[in-house]
């Protein structure tokens, strides 16, 4: 008859904590903050950040602790902006407890996270995620002896169309039409400007064009073939364990061998800092960090130059660099190149380089499938290299926290709790199912007769769903 009305509730007054509803809380976060408060992890954090918290005058500032939290969730909640992350911290009380803020505080806003991350710099962002590292390394998750090199490119959060002349500053189509005009093209229109573009041949010059909202972005092609603003984020993988060792940001016009340098060099000051620590810490143990520091770089071809060879065996690095087509090479002059790539080449051969290419593949591409796409920061949201490379940075320390977690629950992000869960009921659900397929069919599984049991395991399609489902829900 009538149309159902929303029922309108008067607001108490004063409300009772004890009957406030309370959630019953995550228990992936509560086992992550208790791995985090075992570390000590909020006093090591306010340690390194203690010179920029000045007096108590000015607006309220939140603490390290909080702010790496909120910058950790967007990782394993897959939150690409620090507007979504200052979203999720108000909505969802699971977060609250895990950045531990009661019903009565105001969580952090995005703006507030965003001056915090601009306040601490690049050197302190390192610091918490070397910090990390050394968790990995007292649970020896980290060897350091062989580690490969990859890189990819991420979407700069500047448009094409915004270019400028580095020169002059003049833009884009203000340029074209001076071409036009001196064409002899007088008042030219947007298809007659489209037309002239697309005849025009190295139209997008780095050397010449810059955005100037973004000028460390760079033209690059992406992985799909399409040209865009980016930036090139490289990732430097222990292979014993997948952890990774160093993230850098570099531009994305620049090729693999020009960067591969700072990456490995970075790992390396890494490795060190590891074996310090373990001397330190645990001078009578063994130690679970390689001592001789990295010995073996394993990278795609993409990195192969005889350059590159040549300085790994100057650092003591044996390289497995899959050598590319480059036809016939002349050396002339180049004794010690040649002697490095032929022995670089002999050892790509070998199965211990098959081996290590399989791992490269794996673990590699998987360190950039978790930070960028299932992350959340294949398109950045902020703009300038040191911004970018501060959140870089929380989630590879994130995903170093997500190996930790593997080895304590079997999973490594919340979401995949969620799957085992269902991979578990679904499991269940076909048990129920192929039991029922036996009552119809006159079926009995006995374990004691052969026939009946390999029957059981040659049940139709239904039952050979299990393994997949049940092999889902465990460690990876």
């Amino acid at each position: 008859m009538g149309t159902r009305q929303k029922r309108e509730l008067q607001e108490d007054l004063w409300v009772v904590s004890s009957e406030v509803v309370g959630a019953p809380g995550h228990g992936f976060y509560e086992r992550l903050n208790e791995v985090l408060d075992q570390h000590h992890f909020d006093r090591n954090v306010e340690h390194l950040c203690r010179r920029y918290y000045k007096g108590r005058l000015g607006r309220p500032s939140i603490t390290p602790g909080v702010y790496f939290r909120a910058l950790l969730l967007g990782y394993f909640e897959g939150i690409d902006s620090e507007r979504g992350i200052a979203w999720r911290l108000a909505d969802s009380l699971s977060m609250r407890k895990f950045i531990a803020y009661a019903l009565t505080e105001e969580t952090p806003d995005h703006s507030t996270i965003s001056r915090t991350r601009r306040l601490f710099s690049v050197e302190t962002h390192k610091a918490v995620f070397r910090w990390v590292l050394k968790i990995l390394a007292e649970e020896g998750l980290v060897e350091g002896k062989t580690v490969s090199i990859d890189a990819t490119t991420l979407e700069a959060n500047a448009a094409l169309r915004s270019l400028v002349r580095r020169d002059n500053g003049q833009e884009y189509d203000d340029y074209l039409k001076d071409l036009a005009q001196a064409a002899g093209i007088e008042n030219p229109t947007r298809e007659q400007l489209a037309r002239l573009d697309r005849k025009r041949k190295k139209k997008g010059s780095n050397k010449e064009w810059k955005n100037p909202h973004d000028p460390d972005a760079r033209i690059a092609k992406m992985k799909d073939g399409s040209t865009h603003l980016a930036h090139k984020a490289e990732h430097a993988v222990d292979l014993s364990s997948g952890a990774l060792l160093a993230v850098t940001l570099q531009g994305a016009d620049q090729g693999d061998t020009t960067t591969m340098h700072q990456t490995l060099a970075e790992a390396g000051e890494a490795v060190v800092e590891l074996i310090e620590h373990e001397a330190t810490k645990a001078p009578e143990e063994e130690p679970n960090v390689n001592l001789g520091g990295i010995e073996e770089v394993v990278a795609d071809k993409g990195y192969h130059s005889g350059a590159v060879v040549q300085d790994l065996h100057a650092v003591g690095c044996r390289s497995y660099i899959p050598e590319p087509d480059r036809g016939r090479r002349h050396w002339e002059g180049k004794a010690e190149e040649q002697k490095q790539v032929y022995a670089n080449r002999r050892r790509i051969r070998g199965a211990r380089s098959k081996r290590l290419q399989r791992k490269r593949s794996e673990l590699t591409e998987r360190s950039m499938a978790h930070l960028y796409e299932t992350g959340g920061m294949r398109r950045v949201h902020l703009k300038g290299r040191d911004n970018i490379l501060k959140r870089l940075l929380v989630h590879a320390g994130g995903f170093n926290l997500a190996l930790i977690m593997r080895t304590l629950l079997g999973i490594g992000k919340p979401r995949r709790l969620q799957g085992a869960s269902g991979s578990i009921f679904a499991c269940f659900g076909l048990l129920i199912l192929f039991a029922w397929h036996s009552l119809r069919t006159g079926l009995r599984f006995n374990s004691a007769e052969p026939q009946t049991a390999v029957t059981f395991w040659r049940a139709p399609t239904l039952f050979n769903q299990l393994s997949p489902c049940a092999f889902a829900a465990g460690p990876r």
